[in-house]
């Protein structure tokens, strides 16, 4: 329960930061790169996996097992985006 709600709680920060990068945007300041906000766009995708993760599964897996395939997801995107960006 108490993850579940760390991950809530993160996904709420997450659009708060996102917001002013986004206000940031509208005026003209571009302080990242657009490597960054690539991966950025990914940060919202691995909080909802997880949030998603641990509400279907409940219980029936250890946590340390949820936590292992949540990093592995966030590998995978990482090496992906990597590896599709490449010349």
């Amino acid at each position: 329960m108490h993850a579940k709600l760390a991950f809530v709680v993160l996904l709420i920060m997450y659009h708060i930061k996102t917001h002013l990068i986004f206000k940031e945007l509208q005026k003209d300041q571009i302080k990242y790169s657009s490597n960054f906000m690539r991966i950025w766009n990914e940060g919202a995708t691995i909080i909802l996996f997880a949030v998603v993760f641990l509400v279907l599964l409940k219980n029936t897996l250890n946590m340390a097992y949820g936590m292992l395939g949540l990093v592995g997801l966030a590998v995978l995107l990482t090496v992906s985006y990597t590896h599709l960006t490449l010349p």
